[in-house]
C-alpha cells in the first residue's frame, strides 16, 4: 500500500487536513453533514426551495420565502454568502438554515444564500468568483424573466442587499465591489449586512495562504480592501457592521470600517456591537439572548432607508 494515502502534509485545525495524495478530510463536528430539508416551516411560515446557479460550475443556492400576505407586494431580497473560513459551511446545513428561516422571517424579506465551492479542493479566490457569477445569474431574474419563480414574483430589484458574516461577509464585499466596478445592470444594491467579517490583520494567516496560493499578502485587496483601487466605487448606499465584544476579529472589521470611510466611497456607514459575545455566537449558540437583538437590527436595516 502506498505510504502517501495517509501521510498529511498540511493541517489546519479544527477545519481539515491534507494528506499527500491529495485529499481532504475536514475535521470533527465540520466531517458531519447536518443537512437541512427543504419545505415549509412551521413555527415561520417560511418556505425553502433549493436552485441550480450554474450547472457548469455544480454552484447552487437555496431560496427562502417569508409567507406572503399581500401577492402583488414585492418583497426587499437579501443575497447572502456563509462563513465558514472558506472552506467548511453550506446555507443547506441546520446552522445556517435556521438563522436564514429567522432573519427571512423577520426582515419579511426574500434571501438566496450561494453554496460557493470551497477551499482548498478549490483554491480562492474560487469562492469568491462563484459568489459575483451568482449574483450575476440573480440579476438575470430583474426583469421578471430569469428562471425562477420566486425571484421573478416575489423580489424587489430595487432594494437588493449583500450580506454575510465571517468569511461570507468578506465575500460579500467583494461581490458589493465587482457589482459597483462593473456596474451591474438589473439589481439595485441598496446596502450591506457585513457581519463579523473576515478580513487581513498585521500577520498573515496561514490558512488563507494555503487556500489562496496567488495572494499578494499584505496588499492582498481581498485581505486588505485598503489595497483595492475599486474601493470607492463599491455598491450599495449604506453599510451595517455588526461585531462581537469578544469576537479577536473585531479589530479587523474596525480596520475595515476605516478604510471605506477614507476611501471616498459615499454611503452611510452603521456599527452594531454585541456585548459579551464571541465570534459567530448566532450560529454557534442560537438560543443567546443576544440572537434577538441582532436579528432585528439587520431587520431594521433592510426595511428602514
Amino acid at each position: 500500500m502506498d505510504s502517501s494515502t495517509n501521510e498529511i502534509t498540511h493541517e489546519f485545525p479544527p477545519y481539515f487536513r491534507v494528506y499527500k495524495d491529495g485529499r481532504v478530510e475536514r475535521l470533527g463536528m465540520f466531517a458531519v453533514s447536518d443537512r437541512a430539508p427543504t419545505g415549509l416551516d412551521s413555527k415561520t411560515h417560511v418556505q425553502t426551495k433549493d436552485v441550480v446557479v450554474s450547472s457548469e460550475s455544480g454552484v447552487s443556492a437555496r431560496l427562502f420565502l417569508p409567507k406572503i400576505s399581500h401577492p402583488d407586494h414585492k418583497l426587499p431580497l437579501v443575497v447572502h454568502y456563509h462563513g465558514g473560513a472558506f472552506c467548511i459551511g453550506s446555507p443547506f446545513s441546520k446552522t445556517f438554515n435556521n438563522f436564514l428561516v429567522s432573519l427571512a422571517a423577520a426582515a419579511n424579506a426574500i434571501v438566496i444564500s450561494v453554496d460557493y465551492r470551497l477551499a482548498p479542493e478549490h483554491p480562492l479566490p474560487t469562492a469568491h468568483q462563484d459568489s459575483w457569477a451568482a449574483l450575476q445569474w440573480i440579476a438575470t431574474h430583474s426583469n421578471g424573466q430569469g428562471p425562477d419563480s420566486w425571484l421573478n414574483e416575489y423580489a424587489d430589484f430595487g432594494r437588493v442587499f449583500l450580506a454575510g458574516e465571517s468569511a461570507g461577509a468578506n465575500i460579500a464585499h467583494y461581490v458589493a465591489v465587482q457589482a459597483g466596478a462593473t456596474e451591474l445592470v438589473g439589481p439595485k444594491i441598496v446596502g450591506l449586512l457585513i457581519v463579523h467579517p473576515f478580513f487581513g490583520g498585521k500577520e498573515l494567516d496561514k490558512i488563507y495562504s494555503f487556500m489562496c496560493p496567488t495572494s499578494t499578502g499584505f496588499s492582498d485587496p481581498i485581505l486588505y480592501p485598503k489595497f483595492d483601487p475599486n474601493l470607492s466605487r463599491m455598491a450599495g448606499a449604506k453599510v451595517l457592521v455588526c461585531v462581537a465584544e469578544k469576537d479577536w476579529l473585531k479589530d479587523r472589521a474596525v480596520a475595515y470600517s476605516e478604510a471605506l470611510g477614507k476611501s471616498g466611497w459615499g454611503g452611510t456607514l452603521s456599527f452594531y456591537e454585541t456585548e459579551g459575545e464571541d465570534h459567530g455566537f448566532f450560529l454557534l449558540n442560537p438560543r443567546s439572548d443576544k440572537v434577538g437583538p441582532l436579528i432585528k437590527v439587520m431587520a431594521d436595516f433592510i426595511n428602514h432607508d
